[in-house]
């Protein structure tokens, strides 16, 4: 499927505007990060990055995200590592004699909001001796983290606060992806554990477009 044409860049924030810069990682797989990344960057217009991409290169995150996004002020910059095997990115990035490294990330030049999307969760490796709890240091970003309800999903959440913790990585809030009438008591038990705020809940849709996205949107709380 051919890619949509990327928006234009947005015009510079007013001064008195700091941009937000926040790194979107999940408890673990197929929990909702790039839904909840869109939902951000509807949010803030913010443009959209993703460092490393891992297979799905038909139809990208970064596709995904632009399909989902209406406002007309978000850009989304180009991945540094484009990988064909849908696998951990150490190992994909092998499969093509690569090596990832650190030095070879900055942010992308924009004076706009800027939503970075993570491969997996923080302890997923880039390289041998890399994570991407490392790149996210490297980045200075403030993190999101998207935890999909699950047995299970406590002790995945925790332990990924837990990682934040001991890094020294500021954690700007939570997203939560499920029912969360049914599954308040997990919730609870998960804030009984941290200060942080919940940004905005997403619940199993029907249909997930670009409207869906934008209702979601206007419930985020940053």
């Amino acid at each position: 499927m051919p890619s949509p044409t990327p928006s234009a860049p947005l015009s510079p924030l007013p001064s008195s505007i700091a941009p937000q810069r926040l790194f979107v990682t999940g408890i673990g797989t197929d929990v909702g990060k790039t839904v909840a990344a869109a939902v951000l960057v509807q949010a803030l217009g913010a443009d959209y990055w993703k460092p490393v991409q891992a297979g799905g290169l038909d139809f990208t995150d970064s596709d995904t995200v632009r399909s989902l996004v209406s406002n007309p002020v978000s850009h989304f910059h180009p991945e540094r590592h484009r990988l064909q095997m849908p696998a951990s990115p150490h190992r994909a990035a092998a499969a093509e004699g690569l090596t990832i490294r650190l030095e070879e990330f900055a942010l992308p030049a924009t004076t706009n909001h800027l939503v970075v999307e993570g491969a997996g969760g923080l302890l997923v490796p880039l390289a041998p001796g890399l994570l991407v709890a490392d790149l996210v240091k490297h980045l200075g970003l403030e993190v999101v983290v998207v935890s999909r309800h699950y047995l299970g999903s406590i002790n995945h959440t925790l332990l990924t606060l837990e990682v934040l913790r001991q890094r020294g990585i500021p954690l700007r809030g939570l997203v939560f992806n499920g029912d969360s009438q049914l599954d308040a008591p997990s919730e609870e038990a998960i804030l009984h554990h941290t200060p942080a705020p919940v940004l905005f809940r997403l619940q199993q849709e029907a249909q997930l477009d670009a409207a869906t996205v934008a209702r979601y949107a206007e419930q985020v709380q940053l």
